[in-house]
């Protein structure tokens, strides 16, 4: 939850502090990480959730539909899906079972795979994620609370610990800006 005021002291450096005092300084700077890292992704995603509700959507839902938005033909393998989103199949199907229930997906069998699904988008939720993805953008993406240096050194530690973490081999580059 979002506090209306800030704390007179910042929690996870006073944790830091403990975790150190207790003769644990060989794990504070990780503790120090981990729980940083989740207090901001708390923080981010409450002005997602907030941005997102006047369109009824969770931000499972929404990745869904954006991104059967950015596929050619706005339709995608139930698999492809899972992969993309890194989610677990069980997570995308629940999800999808919602979008279909709500009119902004629709099962499609599969063209060469009688086992497969395709998740379609909807001319109703391809207007509904086009809305919601202008009020996110407006409302959270185009000012994240840093710096765009700081964004992208973020993102590039990040991108660091993901690759460690075995999440991708190799990041492909960005476009240069033009």
């Amino acid at each position: 939850m979002v506090r209306s005021r800030p704390l007179p002291v910042d929690p996870l450096a006073e944790a830091k502090r403990q975790w150190i005092a207790h003769g644990w300084s060989d794990a504070a700077d990780g503790m120090a990480v981990v729980t940083s890292v989740m207090r901001a992704q708390q923080l981010l995603l409450a002005r997602v959730d907030s941005a997102l509700k006047p369109f009824a959507l969770s931000f499972a839902r929404y990745e869904v539909l954006r991104l059967l938005a950015f596929s050619r033909a706005g339709r995608l393998p139930l698999s492809s899906v899972v992969a993309r989103l890194q989610v677990h199949a069980t997570t995308v199907t629940s999800t999808a079972d919602r979008l279909v229930r709500d009119g902004l997906i629709v099962r499609e069998p599969h063209p060469h795979d009688g086992r497969a699904a395709l998740l379609a988008l909807t001319d109703e939720g391809r207007d509904l994620v086009e809305r919601a993805t202008t009020a996110l953008n407006a409302d959270v993406f185009a000012a994240p609370g840093i710096s765009s240096a700081d964004a992208a050194e973020l993102v590039a530690i990040v991108a660091r610990l993901r690759k460690g973490a075995g999440d991708f081999t190799e990041p492909r580059p960005l476009p240069e800006p033009l």
